[in-house]
C-alpha cells in the first residue's frame, strides 16, 4: 500500500506580499457581491465531536459545500465572482449588485461574451451556471477520463461542453487558445501563469468567501486547517485569508494533494515550482492537475506549514468515514476530492506519530476541513463508498 508522504515548510514571519491578494477587504468585497444574489445561502459548517474524540483532537469542523447554489460543489464562488468582475470592468462599473449586472443596460455596454474554461466537472459547471445567469455563452473542455455524468451536468447548465483526449493542463491551454481566437472570448481558469493573473486573483477572492463563512460559523479560530489542492487556488485562497485574518496566530495549514499529481508537494521539496505531465490516474479528479497556479504557489511557499501527498485510499477512507458518522455526528456526503483531508487526518492521528508531532496535532487541536464537493457523480460515489470499485 502506497504511503502518505509529507514535507514541512519554513513559514515566513508576518504577512508576506504574496498574501495581499487575499486581504480581508478584498474577500469582504466578494462576500458583498454574493449577498446580492437571491440564490446565495451560507453553506453549513458541521461539528463532529464524536469523530474528534475517536481521533484524539479537541474538535473537527467540516464546511459542507454540497449545498452551494444547488451545484453540489464550491467552485461557483470563484468562477461567478471572476465573471462578474470581468463584466463590471468591461461595463465601466465599480461595485455593482447582481440585478444591475444582469440588466439590459450592462448587457448593452458589454455585448456578447463567451467564457472558455477547462475542468474535470465542478469548475466547468460553475462557469456554465454563471454564464447562463449572466446571459452569456460558455465553452467547456474536459480532460480525458472525465465522466459522462459530469459532462451532462455541465451541458444542462447551457454550456457547449466536450471531453477531450488531453490531460487537465493541456485542456487549459486549449481553452486559452480558443478564447484568444474567438471574438468576445475570455478564459476563466482558476490557475495563473505569466500574463494571466487578474481573473485567477478574482477567483481566489471568491473562494475566500467560503473561508470567511467558516470562520464566523466556528466562533473560535481553528488551530489547524487541512485543505486539498489541485493547482493550488483553493489552498492559496484559504492560506492567504487566514494569514491575513490571524496575522499573530495563524492556524497551521496542511496542503493535501493526490499522490499521482502532487506538483505542489514536489515544488515544496525543490523550493521552486515543479510541473508534471502525462495522464497518471487518481480517483480525485478535481485534484488531477500537474502545474501549480503561480500566484497560489507564492502564498503557499510563504505561509503553508506542510505539504502532503496522499494516495487514493485516503480519499476513499474519508468518504466512508463521512458517510458513516459516529454516534450523533451529522452525516456528510463528500466526493473523492472533498473527503481526502479527513482521510489524511485520520491516518495522521491513528497511524503516523511523526506527522502528528511535526504538524502539532494533539488533543487540543481544533481542525477545520472543507468538503468541497458532494456526490457529483452519484453512481461513482456509491461504487466507492459501498466498495464496488475501490478497495482499501
Amino acid at each position: 500500500m502506497e504511503p502518505l508522504r509529507f514535507e514541512m515548510n519554513q513559514v515566513k514571519d508576518g504577512i508576506m506580499p504574496s498574501a495581499s491578494i487575499m486581504g480581508i477587504d478584498k474577500v469582504s468585497r466578494a462576500a458583498a457581491f454574493f449577498k446580492s444574489i437571491p440564490l446565495y445561502r451560507q453553506t453549513p459548517l458541521y461539528c463532529l465531536p464524536e469523530m474528534a474524540a475517536y481521533l484524539g483532537v479537541a474538535s473537527i469542523y467540516v464546511k459542507d459545500e454540497s449545498r452551494r447554489f444547488g451545484l453540489n460543489a464550491f467552485k461557483a464562488l470563484g468562477g461567478a465572482y471572476a465573471m462578474a468582475r470581468y463584466i463590471a470592468q468591461k461595463a465601466g462599473a465599480g461595485d455593482i449588485d447582481w440585478d444591475t449586472l444582469i440588466s439590459d443596460e450592462v448587457r448593452g455596454k458589454v455585448g456578447s461574451v463567451t467564457f472558455f474554461t477547462a475542468t474535470d466537472g465542478n469548475h466547468g459547471r460553475g462557469v456554465a451556471w454563471a454564464a447562463s445567469k449572466l446571459r452569456q455563452k460558455s465553452v467547456v473542455y474536459m480532460p480525458a477520463g472525465s465522466t459522462q455524468h459530469r459532462l451532462q451536468r455541465i451541458r444542462n447548465e447551457g454550456a457547449d461542453a466536450s471531453i477531450t483526449d488531453l490531460n487537465y493542463d493541456d485542456a487549459v491551454r486549449l481553452a486559452s487558445e480558443h478564447a484568444a481566437n474567438t471574438p468576445g472570448g475570455v478564459v476563466v481558469q482558476d490557475t495563473a501563469w505569466e500574463g494571466y493573473e487578474e481573473i485567477p486573483r478574482w477567483i481566489m477572492q471568491g473562494y475566500g468567501v467560503m473561508a470567511a463563512e467558516a470562520d464566523r460559523q466556528m466562533g473560535v479560530p481553528p488551530t489547524h486547517i487541512l485543505v486539498q489542492a489541485g493547482v493550488g487556488s483553493l489552498a492559496g485562497a484559504i492560506t492567504g485569508f487566514f494569514t491575513n485574518l490571524y496575522p499573530n496566530a495563524k492556524p497551521k495549514i496542511g496542503v493535501v494533494e493526490a499522490s499521482n499529481y502532487d506538483c505542489l508537494y514536489r515544488s515544496a521539496l525543490a523550493g521552486q515550482i515543479r510541473r508534471l505531465g502525462g495522464h497518471p490516474g487518481t480517483i480525485m479528479a478535481g485534484l488531477a492537475c500537474g502545474e501549480p497556479n503561480t500566484i497560489a504557489w507564492d502564498i503557499l511557499h510563504d505561509h503553508a506549514d506542510c505539504f502532503i501527498s496522499a494516495p487514493d485510499y485516503m480519499a476513499v477512507q474519508g468518504m466512508r468515514m463521512y458517510s458513516s458518522p459516529l454516534g450523533t455526528d451529522p452525516r456528510v456526503i463528500s466526493g473523492e476530492s472533498g473527503a481526502v483531508t479527513l482521510g489524511v487526518l485520520a491516518h495522521a492521528m491513528l497511524n503516523m506519530k511523526i506527522l502528528r508531532a511535526k504538524f502539532g496535532l494533539d488533543e487540543h487541536s481544533r481542525v477545520l476541513l472543507f468538503s468541497t464537493e458532494g456526490d457529483t457523480d452519484p453512481q461513482r460515489y456509491l461504487d466507492i463508498v459501498w466498495g464496488n470499485e475501490v478497495k482499501l
